[in-house]
């Protein structure tokens, strides 16, 4: 598995099977257990992907944060971009280790199986807030709630 993507467009696919040199191609045999693992876990039936990531489209230190989350990141636990820059130990200038995962987290080819989902932005005194995510805040909190992170919240529209 090498992308899931929000909503329709296929022109990321298109440049990704063009930059991997791969034919890109509607195969629902060989999309069917990522789509069942997706479906299990936005039901809420699963917590682990048995999934094999495809990271033939990440290198350097984007390539090191994505599989430190991937590995050390599990259901229902977050960390902030600082210290998922330490795990990672991709960055030797800390004060620009933050900055680079949240830019990592913006490009990540694979969300919610690679879960950028549970990266969060510092407050300032240790505390997490929300921060940035490609499927949109509602997306975000809605994930952390499935995972029990954060309280749901009433929707009424």
């Amino acid at each position: 598995m090498a992308h899931v993507g929000w909503g329709v467009g296929g022109e990321s696919l298109r440049a990704l099977a063009a930059m991997l040199g791969e034919e890109l191609v509607v195969d629902e045999a060989r999309t069917r257990d990522v789509a069942t693992q997706l479906a299990e876990y936005l039901d809420g039936r699963r917590r682990v992907f048995d999934l094999e990531v495809d990271w033939r489209s990440m290198r350097g230190s984007r390539l090191t944060v994505l599989r430190t989350l991937f590995e050390r990141v599990p259901y229902g636990r977050v960390v902030g971009y600082g210290e998922l820059a330490e795990m990672s130990g991709a960055f030797e200038e800390s004060w620009t280790a933050a900055r680079g995962v949240g830019s990592i987290m913006g490009s990540n080819p694979v969300p919610v199986v690679v879960p950028c989902h549970r990266v969060l932005a510092s407050a300032g005194g240790g505390k997490l807030v929300l921060g940035g995510f490609g499927g949109g805040l509602p997306a975000k909190e809605w994930l952390l709630a499935l995972e029990g992170v954060v309280t749901p919240t009433l929707d009424f529209s």
